[in-house]
């Protein structure tokens, strides 16, 4: 908080049966938090001792919400941004390390555009092709491209890069019902149809890489990646109807 009671970074994470590497991520999260700061934990039903390492870490800066059903990580970090306080909202995978500076790097950037994504490194496994994509600063303003290439799956948007201000909060919430996957994609459709997107060229987290990671790590069939297109369109108009400005 900041002396009026207002919190100024709030951290959302979801979890799922993520015992082995929470308690890491965490204290690479608070070690970069205030005193009056937040991380904001839904826990997905898990079915391990991930609520149990989460608690034994006593943190007052951690408010923790369990879910009584598995309803999906969508759903899950859907609810932990809806139930932040902070000015600056930033998104938290359970299994990666944050890198030093990087609450300050992104406030920083935050100072410009409502919404932030940064790049990554990698570790625990050989990066692929995937991982090596980069966000180039040069193409935040590229509104256009940035869309398409969302669309189709090539923009490196990834959420655990992703922060945005509270203001733009009433523009991606509530997500849409279809969406099942890909909520980060979802963000950097309305912060680039908004032309509210800023890149940050230095990477603020090292993703782990693992076999339980939500990310593919190569190429999905073409029948899942058809239907996530498809999905992906619809997210496009329904961003299009809440469109800052819009009557």
């Amino acid at each position: 908080m900041n002396g009026d009671g207002a919190v100024r970074v709030s951290v959302c994470m979801a979890t799922y049966n993520g015992q082995d590497y929470v308690a890491e991520q965490i204290q690479s999260i608070l070690s970069q938090l205030s005193p009056e700061d937040e991380l904001v934990i839904v826990d997905d039903a898990s079915k391990d001792s991930t609520l149990d390492v989460v608690r034994r870490l006593q943190d007052p800066r951690i408010v923790l919400l369990p879910s009584a059903d598995n309803k999906g990580y969508v759903a899950s970090f859907e609810k932990a941004v809806s139930s932040s306080r902070g000015e600056y909202i930033m998104l938290s995978d359970q299994d990666d390390i944050w890198l030093p500076g990087r609450v300050e790097t992104l406030v920083s950037a935050l100072q410009t555009k409502d919404f932030a994504a940064s790049n990554f490194t990698v570790f625990g496994g050989p990066a692929n092709r995937y991982h090596k994509v980069q966000l180039k600063e040069s193409d935040s303003g590229r509104w256009v491209a940035n869309l398409v290439t969302t669309w189709i799956g090539i923009r490196p948007y990834y959420g655990c890069t992703m922060a945005f201000r509270a203001a733009a909060k009433k523009l991606i919430l509530p997500f849409p019902e279809f969406l099942t996957e890909t909520h980060d994609q979802w963000i950097a459709i309305v912060a680039n149809l908004n032309r509210n997107m800023v890149h940050v060229a230095a990477p603020t987290v090292a993703r782990r890489l693992h076999d339980e990671n939500t990310t593919p790590k190569s190429r999905r069939p073409v029948a899942v990646i058809l239907r996530a297109r498809i999905m992906l369109l619809r997210a496009i108009f329904v961003a299009l109807g809440r469109k800052r400005g819009t009557p």
